[in-house]
């Protein structure tokens, strides 16, 4: 790639209102996006509770991956849980 097809790097963003004013300015074409990965945002209200006694090591792994992906452990386990429920059932 030459000096003259070099992609921006993303500047940092600290308020709201200025991610927006850049969205609406750039464009993003010019901006290398090579370090953002998906995302999925939790908007439903959590309204039940539950409880779940764990073996001391599963929660310490749980924890531990929890932390690799950036995540509480548990908004990990409810995806777990999620996509434990879509899977089909034989």
């Amino acid at each position: 790639m030459g000096e003259a097809t070099k992609l921006k790097p993303m500047p940092h963003h600290y308020t709201d209102e200025d991610a927006d004013r850049f969205l609406d300015e750039a464009d993003l074409s010019e901006y290398d996006l090579s370090g953002f990965k998906p995302m999925k945002f939790e908007f439903a209200k959590k309204e039940a509770r539950m409880e779940v006694r764990l073996p001391q090591h599963q929660f310490d792994a749980l924890k531990r991956l929890a932390k690799e992906e950036g995540v509480p452990h548990s908004r990990l386990v409810r995806r777990f849980i999620t996509e434990g429920l879509m899977k089909p059932r034989s």
